[in-house]
């Protein structure tokens, strides 16, 4: 089977004028890359690199595909970005791994999420979207329980959350919604901060989906208000430890994976994703965010609780190509 993967790798980008210095957080490094193709080869496939951008769509007409490997975050800071490659690959009718483009624009968008998943009955703190600057006033402060979290509404991989993201009230609050909305150029998110466990959930799988793990996020040293920021990850050997499974009684973890399940359905996730959830001291977890398209280097949190749940690596990746070929009825020479 000839595999495409599709992949925007920061050595290809360059950063925009005037952006943060998070911005390339979300794109892939090399290293990953080669141990996706690596590990795919390995199972007798071949594989051609599609890259991102411009770069695929000149590749993906010219190299007769059976089916894609995707991993491509997409470009610019639109909400609908991790859109893009599954919208073309859709129109051309080439199958691929992970979520459609659908659940991919509605997953980015942190607040629509939110909303949608509270129909569903699932626990998420209260927030706020701030658009504009002039909005500052007009925001309904009163209706938010303090301390809040800030973060942009259309990003992943903590981009734009530090430990100074925590606000305590309504002043300290607006003075960082000002800074973020100039840096990240798109709404910010004020959301009440949950003060608990941190937790992740990684999910494999369709029929059905499958819980592989529930870990826990440990902060090494003990702090007032632990945020799982951009710091915390770029430095997470030194800063925090996992817990896999998490430390947590039987019947919170029990409901943590029932809510994630029902988050993953009712959004409409394919073959894998990392749902964050926050424990609150009274045991409630709380629905934080979805990532349908989460990171697969080795530094990723879902590579990391796959690993301490008894799975390698290069079983991981080829459990998200053996669900995409199930669901695409291509497991023929798997």
């Amino acid at each position: 089977m000839l595999i495409g993967l599709s992949c925007d790798l920061k050595i290809n980008i360059a950063p925009e004028q005037d952006s943060p210095e998070d911005f390339l957080e979300e794109y892939d490094s090399t290293e990953t890359a080669d141990i996706i193709a690596g590990t795919l080869e390995a199972k007798g496939h071949s594989v051609v690199m599609l890259g991102g951008g411009s770069r695929f769509l000149d590749n993906i007409r010219r190299e007769k595909v059976d089916i894609v490997f995707n991993i491509s975050e997409g470009r610019g800071n639109y909400r609908s970005r991790e859109a893009q490659v599954p919208s073309i690959l859709e129109m051309l009718s080439i199958p691929y791994t992970g979520s459609d483009p659908l659940c991919l624009a509605l997953c980015l968008d942190k607040l629509l999420t939110k909303k949608l998943v509270a129909v569903e009955g699932v626990n998420t703190p209260g927030c706020q979207i701030l658009n504009r600057e002039d909005e500052l006033l007009e925001l309904p402060w009163d209706g938010l329980s303090f301390p809040v979290i800030l973060k942009p509404a259309f990003e992943g991989s903590s981009k734009g959350i530090r430990s100074t993201s925590v606000a305590h009230s309504v002043s300290q609050a607006q003075e960082a919604a000002v800074k973020m909305l100039k840096s990240y150029k798109q709404p910010i998110m004020v959301e009440e901060f949950i003060d608990g466990d941190e937790i992740t959930v990684g999910l494999i799988g369709n029929s059905p989906p499958v819980v592989i793990g529930i870990m826990g996020v440990v902060p090494k040293n003990k702090v007032e208000h632990f945020v799982y920021s951009l710091e915390v990850k770029r430095d997470y050997l030194n800063m925090v430890d996992y817990e896999c499974p998490a430390n947590l009684p039987p019947g919170i973890m029990g409901g943590i994976s029932d809510a994630s399940l029902k988050v993953f359905k009712s959004l409409g996730c394919r073959d894998f994703a990392r749902i964050d959830f926050r424990v609150s001291s009274d045991g409630t977890p709380y629905f934080i965010e979805i990532n349908p398209l989460p990171g697969l280097g080795t530094y990723s949190d879902l590579v990391i609780m796959a690993k301490m749940m008894g799975w390698t690596h290069r079983e991981l990746i080829f459990a998200v190509l053996t669900a995409a070929l199930k669901r695409n009825s291509l497991c023929q020479g798997v």
